[in-house]
């Protein structure tokens, strides 16, 4: 990470969203991993739920947070795999205005490194929508740490240089 200290912190709104059929908030690790580096960085957990596997309920809460201007992004863990409940990508993919192919690409080579060639089951991805970001990690509390530490952390820093995520919020609802 190359963090220009000479630039200034901005502290983003950050919801989390938890994509579960089985963890509710007492089983939540991936959740209390995330919630706790996104506080620990400096910026503000804006909100927080769980929610089955159920691409509509899904699709339904991200479109309330893009629409909340006390949120900046959205971070999800959890519903990224191939199985038939996994479906946290086609919800990103009703709401989303354009992906950001690059995250799922980083996310696996850095998870390549700690699983092997399992990482090609995850189905992490990020995406643009009415000026929000929209990141899904998988549900592991290893993958949450990896997608955060690795990425996110990074991206998320406005000092983050040459270039960051932050920086360009302000020009995300350009046409």
């Amino acid at each position: 990470m190359a963090i220009d200290e000479s630039r200034t912190f901005t502290p983003i709104r950050i919801a989390l969203l938890t994509v579960s059929d089985t963890r509710g908030p007492d089983e939540d690790t991936s959740g209390d991993i995330l919630a706790a580096r996104i506080e620990g960085a400096g910026h503000t957990l804006a909100a927080r739920a769980i929610l089955k596997d159920d691409a509509d309920a899904i699709a339904a809460q991200f479109e309330a947070w893009i629409d909340d201007p006390q949120v900046d992004a959205v971070v999800s863990t959890g519903g990224t795999g191939l199985t038939g409940r996994d479906v946290t990508p086609e919800a990103l993919d009703r709401v989303k205005e354009k992906e950001i192919p690059g995250f799922g690409e980083l996310f696996r080579w850095i998870s390549y490194r700690t699983i092997g060639t399992s990482t090609v089951q995850s189905r992490a991805m990020a995406v643009v929508a009415r000026g929000t970001y929209l990141f899904a990690l998988p549900g592991s509390n290893g993958a949450v740490k990896d997608g955060w530490d690795n990425i996110l952390a990074e991206q998320l820093d406005s000092r983050n240089r040459p270039c960051n995520f932050v920086e360009l919020m302000p020009r995300l609802r350009e046409k």
